[in-house]
């Protein structure tokens, strides 16, 4: 099953429970793992609240966007780069960049398969029908549909 065979309406529903954890005080337990991204609307204006799966690399945060530059929270991003982070309970208030280059991509899934390698690995596998320890070839050809996001802290 690839990413495209994801039942969306589940994703939705994980993303209503980590803003509930954030809201009833445990962003400091799953703010290991999980941020919540604050954008602003590309149409409505309104503020947006993703929660989404980082890596902190340096002083960056970086977040991946399986869904590629079809997902709403990078269509946001590319109308207004402003952003708040949410982590644990520090508020991270930076510039957003979008990155669409297969290389860079796979150097990030590099580095999360490195630090997760049994969460990463099974969903390469679950999610995109790769071997657990995927190839980098692999993963620059899984990358081409995908996109990052590096927070830049102000």
């Amino acid at each position: 099953m690839g990413i495209a065979a994801f039942d969306w309406a589940k994703i939705k529903n994980v993303q209503k429970i980590h803003r509930f954890l954030y809201a009833i005080g445990l962003g400091p337990v799953i703010g290991k793992i999980i941020l919540l991204l604050t954008t602003t609307g590309r149409k409505s204006g309104q503020v947006r609240v993703t929660p989404l799966q980082y890596e902190k690399i340096g002083d960056s945060y970086y977040l991946g966007a399986a869904r590629g530059l079809k997902a709403d929270w990078v269509r946001n991003i590319q109308a207004n780069p402003d952003v708040r982070l949410r982590v644990g309970k520090k508020d991270v208030f930076g510039k957003a960049e979008v990155v669409t280059d297969p290389a860079r991509m796979a150097d990030f899934i590099e580095v999360r398969l490195q630090r997760h390698p049994l969460m990463i690995g099974l969903i390469m596998q679950k999610a995109h029908g790769l071997p657990q320890h995927p190839s980098r070839e692999q993963l620059e050809k899984l990358a081409e549909n995908e996109a990052l996001v590096i927070v830049h802290p102000n």
